[in-house]
């Protein structure tokens, strides 16, 4: 099985690093999948979004990011967030609060989405 070396990098932490066969990211362009061989470029994660990273044993790794860059060679992925929070760490009721209050602004709503979004991308599997 071809495979890719993979970081998932915040600002103030590394949340992932290992051997891949699969990465999806959320990038202002659109939806991605890169597999190893993939051509090399450079992309941007969308506030609120959410990255998968399929390791070469099969278990999914989802994560909420905010903001950032990705960059791809043949044989590596970089996501380098602004902030990132897998998805096992979400306190999903603290984000669902968020969402109902109308108070929150824009970018905690967003935040409070993809939180959310990756849990429940995690949980379909």
């Amino acid at each position: 099985m071809a495979e890719m070396s993979v970081d998932l990098v915040a600002v103030e932490r590394l949340l992932w690093s290992g051997r891949a066969s699969f990465v999806s990211a959320q990038t202002t362009e659109g939806q991605i999948g890169i597999m190893p061989g993939h051509e090399p470029l450079l992309g941007q994660l969308v506030e609120g979004g959410t990255v998968t990273i399929v390791d070469t044993e099969g278990q999914r790794i989802v994560a909420a990011v905010h903001g950032g860059f990705f960059s791809v060679t043949s044989n590596t992925v970089r996501v380098l967030a602004e902030l990132a929070e897998l998805a096992d760490e979400v306190d999903v009721e603290a984000a669902r609060r968020v969402l109902a209050d109308s108070d929150a602004n824009e970018e905690q709503q967003k935040a409070a989405q993809a939180r959310v979004r990756a849990v429940e991308q995690k949980a379909h599997v």
